[in-house]
């Protein structure tokens, strides 16, 4: 087999356990050498060299991006120098947004593993089914309070209230705010589905875990006083986020996300 130049190499690295066990996904398993996984209306099952000719393939890892120029350019940091020489092939994922939408509405429930023995597969339903199905039914899978925001939230898909594909035409605080006008969904959950689903790579959820990492490494250059993230801290944070990391902040995040997780050795997908 003829090998590929090295710049298409690059081009195509991921690390499919860093990728996967980083905090974006949930409906995954590993089964031998094999992740296999849900997205949206497609089966995915992946191997460590993903087939790049695959378009949904392609698509899922954002084989587009110039991954190469992105960590460059983040690496001019040292503290996310460090994180990115720790997980060099941990890269965002394009998910289905209504499954990314849902799943981070009820992020909180979804890391429970839905796929047995690596054979049987249940596709993520569609808005209609959802939209029209009881609250009753919907809290069987185990969401509880969570139920109602996944019947209102599937509502507001259904009927065109949110829209995917004006989402990712829109500018970052535009589609931010119209899903935060959803019920459950909160300025973190909007950016998760934004940076993970929607192609807003200025979008970073800040968490706990995040605002740990920057009162760890950049108290100084953020001056940050809070302890905890309220609404107008929230958007103080992002500006100030945005404007130290630049166009890739989302990326940045992510690295530190996924090297602070695994330093405190919290468990992820098996």
């Amino acid at each position: 087999m003829k090998k590929l130049p090295s710049k298409l190499k690059d081009k195509f690295e991921v690390n499919l356990d860093d990728t996967i066990n980083s905090g974006q996904v949930f409906l995954w398993k590993k089964t031998n050498s094999k992740w296999y996984g849900i997205n949206g209306k497609s089966i995915l099952t992946l191997r460590e060299k993903p087939d790049t000719k695959n378009k949904k393939q392609y698509d899922f890892f954002r084989f587009e991006d110039d991954f190469q120029e992105i960590k460059r350019k983040l690496s001019k940091d040292e503290v996310l120098r460090k994180a990115i020489e720790r997980f060099p092939g941990m890269r965002i994922l394009r998910q289905d947004p209504f499954q990314c939408y849902i799943s981070f509405i009820v992020s909180s429930n979804s890391n429970k593993k839905r796929i047995k023995n690596g054979q049987v597969f249940f596709l993520f339903p569609e808005p209609e089914r959802l939209a029209n199905v009881s609250i009753s039914d919907i809290a069987k899978c185990g969401l509880g309070y969570r139920s109602k925001y996944v019947k209102k939230a599937a509502i507001a898909v259904n009927d065109g209230t949110i829209n995917f594909t004006k989402l990712k035409k829109q500018r970052y605080y535009d589609a931010r705010d119209s899903l935060c006008q959803v019920f459950g969904i909160g300025k973190k959950v909007a950016d998760c589905i934004l940076l993970f689903s929607l192609d807003k790579l200025e979008a970073v959820p800040l968490d706990r875990w995040v605002l740990r990492i920057l009162q760890k490494y950049y108290s100084r250059e953020f001056e940050i006083k809070t302890k905890s993230i309220t609404e107008k801290t929230y958007d103080e944070l992002h500006e100030k986020t945005v404007d130290y990391f630049g166009e890739y902040a989302g990326y940045a995040q992510q690295f530190l996300f996924k090297n602070e997780r695994e330093s405190s050795e919290k468990k992820w997908l098996g």
